[in-house]
């Protein structure tokens, strides 16, 4: 009888731990299917939100909707790990030089919400209170709630930029006084179409813009373009072998770059150099112009002004390869790219300055060995 009433007493006290206590996993547990009400949580959002799992290995849980003409309102929901969460907003799907918008729990219970320029991948290059993001005055908040966060912001825009990059921090470790924000312990992103509330999934979304403005440049500008002067200065005796590779090997370069440039437009120029970078790329498309309207005008070989042609064809390419060289150069920096970009074309330089002084020296010993004959 005594044992019997001894497992009772525990069968009670593990239904009362399952009833008053819930495990630490259901605590953090947001689901769009919980049909949570975000007007009860944050009394001043009270619109019908879309709502999509942002980051499934993190927990993240996004609500949008537009409250109003050029007024959206978001609730960004993630398990409170003793961190900062944010969600940035980009054009193109990159980082570098897209606004953001952290927030995160003091120590001493206060939530603190900024927005950041995201002006590159360490903490002194996103500064807070900057950026493009219009936020909306005294409207910005997170709270804490059954172990899960909840940012709740609304931005000032017609629509927002397309793509969503999600980051947090690392676990027990807030930012200190001066708001700047420690590097992210992880990040995802998404694109999203805001009409329809399709999302891609996080992590997973296609080749950015710059990206492409970078390839196309560097293909066309940096690497095309200085084989098609190797082919017309040292392969002239594959006559017209020689002349038809030039021009098709230029002809293909310009196009890629002029590609590349024109998709530069429309990416952000508010990156630091980005102006420089831009004139630079103007200078170089109008040098590449007049090189082709040269071609198409060009003197008979018989011609007195030939020599003047030639003297300007050749010094005017010479000048719009270097100004598009060293500009790829400033591009991967106002970029912030990866190093390994800046190292493989370094190397693809150096094997070209070394192929070119190969067959200059080459062509020099030929040179002198007819002039022996002779």
């Amino acid at each position: 009888m005594e044992r019997n009433n001894t497992t009772v007493v525990c069968l009670a006290i593990f239904l009362l731990l399952l009833v008053d206590f819930p495990s630490p996993a259901n605590s953090q547990s947001d689901s769009c299917s919980s049909q949570l009400s975000v007007g009860n949580l944050i009394p001043s959002y009270t619109a019908s939100f879309h709502c999509f799992s942002a980051w499934n290995s993190e927990g993240f849980i996004l609500r949008y909707a537009q409250s109003g003409q050029n007024l959206w309102s978001f609730v960004l929901s993630a398990p409170d790990a003793g961190s900062y969460i944010s969600i940035g907003f980009s054009r193109d799907g990159g980082m570098d030089g897209s606004s953001a918008v952290a927030g995160w729990i003091t120590s001493n219970g206060p939530g603190i919400v900024k927005r950041y320029y995201l002006g590159g991948k360490s903490s002194s290059e996103c500064p807070p209170d900057q950026g493009s993001l219009q936020l909306v005055a005294n409207n910005s908040l997170i709270v804490s709630q059954s172990s899960r966060l909840y940012l709740a912001f609304q931005l000032s825009t017609s629509q927002p930029a397309p793509y969503l990059i999600y980051a947090v921090g690392p676990s027990n470790s807030i930012p200190s006084s001066d708001y700047y924000l420690s590097t992210h312990q992880n990040q995802a992103s998404a694109s999203i179409n805001y009409a329809t509330g399709v999302v891609s999934d996080a992590g997973s979304r296609g080749f950015p813009a710059r990206r492409w403005h970078g390839l196309l440049t560097m293909l066309g500008w940096g690497v095309l373009m200085p084989a098609g002067v190797i082919m017309a200065r040292y392969f002239k005796h594959l006559d017209p072998l020689w002349f038809y590779s030039h021009i098709s090997i230029q002809g293909i370069g310009f196009v890629l770059g002029l590609v590349g440039i024109i998709a530069g437009f429309n990416l952000d120029d508010d990156l630091r150099n980005a102006d420089s970078h831009q004139a630079i790329g103007i200078c170089v498309v109008v040098c590449g112009s007049l090189q082709v309207m040269a071609f198409l005008v060009r003197p008979d070989k018989s011609s007195k002004i030939r020599r003047y042609w030639n003297w300007y064809h050749h010094y005017v390419g010479r000048a719009a390869i270097a100004s598009a060289v060293a500009n790829i150069f400033l591009g991967l920096s106002v970029a912030h790219e990866d190093g390994s970009w800046t190292v493989g074309y370094v190397i693809f330089l150096v094997v070209l300055v070394i192929a070119s002084l190969l067959l200059e020296v080459k062509g020099r010993m030929k040179k002198d060995d007819l002039q022996r004959e002779f």
